[in-house]
């Protein structure tokens, strides 16, 4: 029993899975009912020492809120939990983001976001990103669709599952009729 169980663990603890969306801050790239493949391997490569090429600008990554926001917690039906997120990797480290004039600025320059619903509208003053963080933004940018690093602030690797770049639309969105 245990020789065929270890093998599928390890696959989903160091290798991959899938996330279902939930929720609109990355319309219009992902839906409601999307589903994601996260890839776990390059967070894990990277803590090894293996590897420093993740994450990458422009990575959709699956993450926990940092502990201290206040958006960090829920409450579900046995207590509080820190529920996973999904948005796009727009500050690496070292980085200074700003957003001004609807545009966000990642060293002083203006980012190309195709995959962005729009301009963001709410000025943001500048902030540099720690070693061992990433800043993160919905692509949704209509105001109060998507909670991201505008209000928690930027998120330690450690909390971060991995990027999920590949998703594919099973038309689940629970708000189409």
């Amino acid at each position: 029993m245990l020789g065929a169980i270890l093998p599928i663990w390890l696959l989903i603890t160091f290798g991959f899975t899938f996330a279902r969306v939930d929720g609109n801050s990355m319309n219009p790239t992902l839906h409601s009912g999307d589903v994601a493949l996260l890839l776990k391997y390059p967070r894990w490569l990277r803590a090894w020492g293996l590897s420093q090429t993740y994450p990458r600008r422009g990575d959709i990554v699956v993450f926990k809120a940092p502990a201290s926001s206040e958006y960090a917690f829920q409450q579900g039906p046995f207590g509080r939990y820190r529920p996973y997120n999904i948005k796009r990797v727009i500050g690496l480290p070292g980085d200074t983001v700003s957003i001004s004039d609807g545009k966000v600025h990642v060293g002083g320059k203006v980012l190309a976001e195709p995959y962005a619903s729009g301009d963001t509208p709410s000025d943001e003053a500048p902030v540099r990103v720690p070693v061992g963080s990433v800043f993160v933004l919905g692509d949704n940018r209509i105001l109060g669709e998507s909670v991201d690093s505008r209000y928690y602030g930027p998120v330690p690797l450690s909390d971060v599952a991995g990027p999920a770049n590949l998703h594919v639309s099973l038309g689940l969105d629970s708000s189409s009729p």
